[in-house]
């Protein structure tokens, strides 16, 4: 019987966060605040983004349905397909449109009183600005849904080279994989803009305690990540990939918090508050550091590892701060941000690379979009 380690431990999180609470209360009194004291709006908004992490995904697997690739269900997939390849070509035919009208006016015939002229956007334009999201947003759903259920565990299980049965060997070997396929995800989420939409939630808050590590996305069937259903492929069973799993998020649960500083030579090999610590920093020389779950090993071996120092205490939160508690804007604002990016971009180049470069290059090709301006 597979047991459902997160459910099982949902007590536990709420013990360990009373528990962390007081704590941090008596050190407050003592030392002042801190970043890590738990504040009632934001310890509600992650509660309720925990929650949602597990209620969401259940509405949109209903919803995706349709449109999902599967046995005697294709024409679905097809039709989103289609809807995307209408949307590109509406948004290309607005692109040379827009390029043939801006060759033609050399000469502005009635330019306001600071000397722009004053007309609205054309009708057209704002159909090719609509289209563009709209073929963004189709394409990409329709990519993830096909290569979620192409490459899930079970779909693997059954193209597997070998099979490691359910002993200890087996229960190594998912843990660990899973560990291994976990930091290359987690690297790029933090690396192309389209898998930080979905990530940037669980980094939205400027407060680190064990409540942090409830704060967890809900939009999981947009993503294309590194599929764990590689594991199945080798011989791992589907059931002991999601215990996996459980184990590893089990894991990454006690690390959010600033009650425990260090646990001396373990933090050599396994991930901890520390390093985890820095992993939410938004200090220029923190970023996109420590990527781990279980092991600190492969950040240290593929050159992504930074240690916490004393001369730079940790500044939580985004580079950019969204200011806000509530839940759906949290789960939304870097995609909607990304739609308008589409929407406001004029080549398909300048388009997919705010979709799929790192969330600092929008930042910057903004910057030169309004000087230029």
């Amino acid at each position: 019987m597979v047991v459902d380690l997160i459910a099982a431990a949902v007590p536990g999180f709420f013990g360990s966060m009373a528990v962390e609470r007081r704590r941090l209360r008596r050190r407050a009194a003592t030392t002042g605040p801190s970043a890590a004291d738990y504040e009632v709006r934001d310890t509600l908004a992650s509660l309720a983004m925990g929650v949602g992490s597990v209620v969401v995904p259940l509405l949109t697997e209903r919803l995706l349905a349709p449109v999902t690739p599967g046995p005697g269900r294709h024409r679905g997939h097809r039709a989103l397909v289609a809807v995307a390849v209408a949307a590109a070509v509406t948004a290309t035919i607005g692109d040379r449109r827009r390029r043939s009208r801006a060759q033609a006016d050399t000469v502005v015939d009635d330019p306001g009183p600071d000397g722009v002229d004053p007309a609205p956007v054309p009708a057209g334009d704002r159909l090719s600005r609509t289209a563009a999201s709209v073929a963004v947003l189709a394409g990409g759903a329709a990519v993830a849904l096909a290569w979620t259920a192409a490459t899930s565990p079970e779909r693997l299980w059954t193209k597997r080279i070998a099979d490691l049965g359910r002993g200890p060997l087996a229960v190594a070997v998912a843990v660990a994989g899973w560990d291994f396929v976990y930091y290359w995800n987690h690297r790029w989420m933090h690396t192309s803009r389209y898998m930080w939409a979905y990530h940037v939630v669980h980094h939205s808050s400027e407060r680190y305690n064990l409540s942090t590590a409830l704060r967890q996305p809900v939009a999981g069937a947009l993503t294309a990540a590194v599929p764990y259903g590689l594991l199945s492929w080798l011989g791992i069973h589907p059931d002991l990939v999601e215990q996996a799993r459980d184990v590893n998020l089990l894991y990454q649960y006690w690390i959010h918090t600033d009650t425990i500083r260090r646990i001396g030579r373990a933090e050599r090999v396994l991930n901890s508050p520390s390093h985890h610590r820095v992993h939410h920093a938004s200090n220029r020389g923190y970023l996109d550091r420590n990527h781990g779950s279980i092991l600190i090993t492969w950040d240290r071996w593929f050159k992504t590892f930074a240690e916490e120092r004393d001369d730079e205490p940790v500044v939580y939160g985004l580079t950019k701060n969204i200011e806000t508690f509530d839940p759906v804007r949290i789960a939304t604002h870097e995609y909607r941000s990304i739609l308008r990016d589409v929407a406001d971009a004029e080549t398909w180049s300048e388009r997919l690379s705010f979709v799929l470069r790192g969330p600092g290059w929008a930042d910057r090709r903004r910057a030169e979009v309004r000087v230029a301006g």
